[in-house]
């Protein structure tokens, strides 16, 4: 393991931070406002030649390494050198080849921005703000999963720079184990610099969000999760207990309210998309009916999420299969009247296209999962224990349905998955040893 010693003095031709700097607390910050990065030194690298750089940079001065691009994950790296890829956000669109070549900083705003003239989408997560590459290495389920699989399975390539400083161009056929686990496995052994993804010829989709008020909560889940047992498969849904706060961050139709909100994307035409979406808006009153035909750019219109940097906890689980047993013990934590310290109480349907791995495989976890459950809260005064213990009281009410593993993008603080399965995780230590022997790159999702 490799020790971080006092600050060096460097000469890099790029952005460089030590803590006190002006500057430093803006390049480390995060998403979540609550995990605070305190590296003994940061670098904004603009190419991958400074990646390069950086790192025998980090060899030389015996620095361990973390890397932050969207930032929007829960660990905090307390120590040593963090490489920040931010500024390393341009996009470029092959039209014909429907591909886009994205800079390892970039967030999928940037990829929708530059893909939305030629009629493309990429397959992106619930929000536009989320890094791409920290996104993709975690396999990434959104809200066309169940049409186009995780979004991971639509890499072409990555460019990725090693622990020793080495450039490799990443696929199918050029370093194929790499390749392989930089799908799925998240805590890679090397820096991603670029990434090139196939894009899809989908101009609109009809897609959005059904609100209904805490009276039909009950109704509404329950008909939902019966629903999905005879779901469209070009229909992707999630169903999300919402508790908003009486205050002014809350949107004033919701302020002080909980209600459930059913996610639906359907990626074609709005006379199909309203026929299939007809039983779910039959299933109670609504509140607001948000679902419509949509660009590519609003695609966050589907999951609503926060725009703006906020304190969030989190746990996840994903089930191989869900009944109305579940269900009862789900609303008995979450329905109408109960009490709990979460934000959001979310059940995603899979199933579909995410249970079929790409050809040459990947490190994704649970294919076979047909429900992921994620809970978050956002009150700070509950993180340290009303949050964790009420999480795990739920993991354990829903025991008889939880599957051994859970995706790695969602597992969040549950301590009772595991991201990958015995073998898998195997696979995984033996390619990082392999790309990063001594063990440079700090692990953490």
């Amino acid at each position: 393991m490799l020790s971080t010693p006092r600050l060096p003095v460097t000469s890099l031709p790029c952005p460089v931070f030590a803590p006190g700097d002006p500057g430093y607390a803006a390049e480390v910050a995060t998403f979540h406002t609550n995990t605070v990065h305190t590296p003994d030194l940061v670098i904004g690298v603009e190419r991958t030649s400074d990646v390069a750089d950086a790192l025998q940079f980090a060899r030389d001065h015996g620095y361990r390494v973390s890397v932050q691009s969207g930032g929007h994950s829960m660990g905090a790296s307390t120590s040593g050198l963090m490489i920040t890829t931010r500024r390393m956000n341009v996009v470029t669109i092959d039209a014909d080849a429907q591909a886009a070549t994205i800079g390892g900083g970039a967030r999928w705003m940037d990829v929708l921005k530059a893909a939305e003239p030629h009629g493309l989408l990429p397959i992106i997560g619930s929000s536009s703000h989320v890094g791409v590459a920290g996104y993709l290495l975690g396999g990434g389920l959104g809200p066309l999963a169940r049409t186009h699989g995780f979004s991971a399975d639509h890499v072409l390539g990555f460019t990725v720079v090693t622990a020793s400083g080495d450039v490799l161009e990443v696929d199918d056929t050029r370093h194929p184990d790499l390749f392989w686990a930089l799908r799925g496995g998240k805590a890679a052994p090397g820096i991603v610099t670029e990434i090139r993804l196939r894009l899809f010829p989908l101009p609109t989709i009809y897609a959005g969000a059904l609100f209904f008020e805490e009276d039909h909560i009950e109704a509404v889940f329950r008909g939902w999760l019966d629903w999905t047992k005879m779901a469209d498969p070009m229909v992707t849904t999630s169903a999300a207990i919402m508790t908003f706060p009486d205050l002014d961050i809350s949107p004033p139709p919701f302020r002080g309210k909980r209600v459930l909100m059913l996610r639906f994307a359907y990626p074609g035409d709005a006379v199909r998309g309203a026929e299939l979406a007809a039983p779910l808006r039959a299933l109670a009153p609504i509140s607001i009916d948000g679902v419509g035909d949509i660009s590519p750019t609003q695609m966050d219109l589907i999951h609503n999420d926060p725009p703006e940097p906020l304190p969030a906890w989190g746990a996840g689980a994903q089930f191989a299969d869900a009944d109305q047993e579940l269900a009862t013990r789900f609303l008995e934590r979450f329905g109408a009247g109960t009490a709990n310290p979460f934000a959001m109480a979310e059940f995603r349907h899979g199933g579909g296209a995410v249970a079929t791995d790409v050809a040459a495989g990947s490190a994704v976890t649970d294919r076979n999962a047909s429900y992921t459950l994620f809970l978050i809260s956002t009150s700070p005064p509950l993180f340290a224990e009303i949050a964790p213990a009420a999480a795990s009281e739920t993991v354990n009410a829903l025991q008889s349905w939880i599957l051994p593993e859970t995706n790695v993008n969602f597992i969040g603080e549950n301590t009772a998955s595991r991201p990958w399965p015995p073998e898998v995780q195997a696979r995984l230590d033996e390619i990082r040893g392999q790309y990063d022997p001594e063990g440079i790159f700090v692990q953490r999702w």
